[in-house]
């Protein structure tokens, strides 16, 4: 794989899955555009792939102003948006739906799900440009309810619509939506849901969760034109058929 001259806007970039696609994507020679809220992390990201064919931008991706700037920024620098990475992404509070706060539940809402919406329209003028890619970054939970996971579970289901949607309304344009399911992750994500101590998952293992490189990788490789066969569907990184096509197995 490589991105020589492509740029790729990540959100939630800072930490886990997304700083780990930007690793993977920066080495493979991408341009980048990371955004995040929080901008310490940002720069120490940066500092770490080094100064060139980076672009960091801190906002909420809640904030369609703020996307549709990161956006803007992106074409203006880099000459164009080839791949729109919709990562961030938050499963705090876990609590059961009678014990759970209205209003942090609507907060998971604009981020989880609102923040990819922002991201896809805002993107849609350069992405239908470049012939570009979406990829949603997803999860089981998309299609699994799990207890004190409400809200996470029903903004990945409905991130999914929207993957489905895209395809459907975008790929006649050339424009790529594809969704990535990972599995368990061994991100700061993982500590939270592990303290909850709710569901069958919080008993994990570190040892069971996938490194978070992989889940870069397996963005890289959607990114490519290997993508457009799993289009409006979330490709699963769980299946050795998965994992065996974005190279983590021979």
């Amino acid at each position: 794989m490589t991105f020589s001259n492509k740029t790729i806007l990540i959100t939630g970039a800072s930490k886990g899955i997304g700083a780990a696609a930007a690793e993977v994507l920066h080495g493979l020679g991408a341009n980048l555009v990371l955004m995040a809220r929080g901008q310490a992390a940002l720069d120490a990201l940066a500092a770490r792939l080094g100064p060139d064919r980076v672009l960091t931008v801190t906002g909420d991706v809640a904030d369609y102003a703020t996307v549709k700037g990161a956006i803007e920024q992106a074409v203006a620098t880099f000459g164009g948006l080839d791949a729109l990475v919709n990562n961030a992404g938050v499963i705090e509070p876990v609590a059961r739906l009678e014990e759970s706060d209205p209003a942090q539940w609507a907060k998971v809402v604009d981020i989880n799900l609102m923040g990819v919406y922002n991201g896809m329209h805002a993107a849609f003028d350069a992405l239908k440009a470049s012939r570009g890619t979406v990829v949603n970054v997803s999860s089981g939970a998309a299609l699994n309810a799990l207890e004190g996971w409400s809200h996470y579970c029903a903004t990945k289901a409905a991130v999914l619509s929207l993957t489905r949607s895209g395809h459907k309304e975008w790929g006649p344009l050339g424009i790529t939506v594809v969704g990535m399911s990972p599995g368990t992750v061994a991100t700061d994500m993982q500590v939270v849901i592990t303290k909850s101590g709710m569901n069958p998952i919080s008993t994990l293992e570190w040892s069971d969760h996938i490194p978070a490189e992989w889940a870069g990788r397996a963005i890289a490789f959607l990114c490519t034109d290997a993508g457009a066969a799993y289009a409006g569907t979330d490709f699963s990184l769980k299946t050795e058929e998965g994992r065996r096509a974005v190279g983590l197995l021979d």
